[in-house]
């Protein structure tokens, strides 16, 4: 499992939905190419609307017939292996924004496997009253 503590660098990819990579969506190669690399997580987050450098607004609003919504991708891990990521980065994004921030990470916990192996669905989290979830 990895871990991750402290000053990290947040890697966040701006593209959209309809971009593509040998015919699969962009940020799914993307995800998937960070996770071959070991980095610490992925997300995707998809834009209900949005422009970028082509200043085309593209939302997702009935009467638009706009289906390529703006999709961000966020990557979190410390400098050092996030800086090596971004040479994949240049083999595949055509068109986009790529930024870097500095940021600081408070709590980033994963799924201990070893100690859920009994299945129990509870993914070894710890239940508060009414069966919310303490963090």
């Amino acid at each position: 499992m990895t871990r991750l503590t402290g000053t990290a660098l947040r890697l966040t990819i701006f593209i959209g939905e309809n971009d593509t990579w040998h015919h699969r969506p962009l940020y799914s190669e993307i995800v998937h190419r960070a996770h071959r690399a070991g980095l610490a997580g992925a997300s995707v987050f998809r834009g209900v609307e949005g422009f970028g450098a082509s200043s085309l607004i593209h939302t997702s609003r009935l009467l638009s017939l706009s289906e390529d919504l703006p999709v961000a991708i966020v990557i979190v891990d410390t400098e050092d292996r996030v800086r090596a990521f971004l040479p994949e980065l240049n083999e595949l994004i055509g068109q986009g924004l790529v930024i870097l921030d500095d940021c600081e990470v408070i709590r980033y916990i994963g799924l201990d496997r070893s100690r859920d192996e009994g299945g129990d669905g509870d993914r070894g989290r710890k239940r508060g009253k009414g069966g919310r979830e303490d963090l």
